[in-house]
C-alpha cells in the first residue's frame, strides 16, 4: 500500500506540473529508492549483519591488540582474588615491592598479543551465519550479535587464545615472575599453598574483555546513525529503528 501511494504521488506530480521527462525520471528514481528501502530482502539483511559483525569484531580486535589496548582501558585484566592476597603478602618482602603492578602490566601485554588471533575465528563464524540468525539478531536485543558470537566462537577462541597467552606470558617473563612470587609466598609459614598457573584466568578475562568491546561496537552501530558507514548498513539497521 505504501509503495502504491508513492507511485500515485509520482504520477500526479507529472500530470499536474510541466516537468520534463528527465525530471519525471528523477522523480521515479527517488520513488524507487524509497520503495527499495521499504522492501529489504533477506539476502540484504544477512549481508548487512555480516558487514556489521565484521566491522565490530575488527574494531574490537584491532583496538585491544594495540599496545595498551587492555592495560589502559576499562578492559584491563586484574589478578584473581587469590593472587591479590599473595601480592599483599609479598609487597613487604625486598624485591617484590612492585610485584602486583609489574605482573598486571605483563599479563595485559600478553592479552594484547593474543587479541589479534580472534579475527579469523570471528570471520569463520560470521560466514556461517544463516538468514534466520541474521533476522533474529536484527530484531533482537542490543547485544544480540555479540551473544551470537559468544555462542559460536567462545570455545574456539579459548583454544586459540590459551597457547598464545602462555607463549606471550613467557615472552614478557610473566609466568617466571609469577612462579617466583608464588614460590616465595608458599614458603611463608602457615599460608595456604597456591597454584602458580594463572594462564586460565588471564585467557578467560582476555576473552571477556574482547566480547565486551564487541558489544560496545554493536551498540554503537545500532544507535549511532553516523557509525553506519555504508548504504547497506543504513538500509538494514533502519529496519530496527522502526
Amino acid at each position: 500500500m505504501k509503495n502504491l501511494t508513492l507511485i500515485w504521488v509520482c504520477l500526479i506530480t507529472f500530470l499536474s506540473t510541466s516537468c520534463s521527462s528527465g525530471q519525471f525520471g528523477k522523480i521515479l528514481k527517488d520513488v524507487k529508492k524509497a520503495v527499495d528501502l521499504d522492501e529489504l530482502s533477506t539476502d540484504e539483511v544477512a549481508l548487512g549483519l555480516k558487514e556489521a559483525l565484521n566491522k565490530g569484531t575488527s574494531a574490537g580486535s584491532d583496538q585491544l591488540s594495540a599496545k595498551g589496548g587492555y592495560l589502559n582501558s576499562v578492559y584491563k585484566i586484574l589478578l584473581p582474588p587469590d593472587a591479590k592476597m599473595i601480592m599483599d603478602k609479598l609487597s613487604i618482602i625486598p624485591g617484590f615491592e612492585k610485584v602486583e603492578v609489574t605482573l598486571i602490566e605483563k599479563i595485559n601485554s600478553a592479552a594484547e598479543d593474543a587479541a589479534i588471533k580472534a579475527k579469523p575465528i570471528f570471520l569463520s563464524a560470521i560466514k556461517q551465519m544463516t538468514i534466520k540468525d541474521a533476522w533474529n539478531i536484527l530484531k533482537g536485543q542490543d547485544n544480540a550479535a555479540t551473544e551470537y558470537l559468544i555462542k559460536s566462537t567462545n570455545q574456539p577462541l579459548y583454544n586459540e587464545f590459551k597457547p598464545v597467552i602462555v607463549e606471550s606470558l613467557n615472552k614478557f617473563g610473566a609466568l617466571d615472575y609469577w612462579s617466583s612470587a608464588v614460590s616465595k609466598y608458599n614458603k611463608i609459614p602457615l599460608v595456604k599453598q597456591m597454584n602458580p598457573d594463572i594462564s586460565d584466568h588471564i585467557t578467560n578475562k582476555a576473552l571477556e574483555g574482547l566480547f565486551k568491546k564487541i558489544a560496545e561496537e554493536e551498540l554503537n552501530i545500532r544507535h549511532n546513525l553516523a557509525s553506519r558507514t555504508s548504504d547497506l548498513l543504513k538500509r538494514v539497521f533502519s529496519k530496527q529503528d522502526k
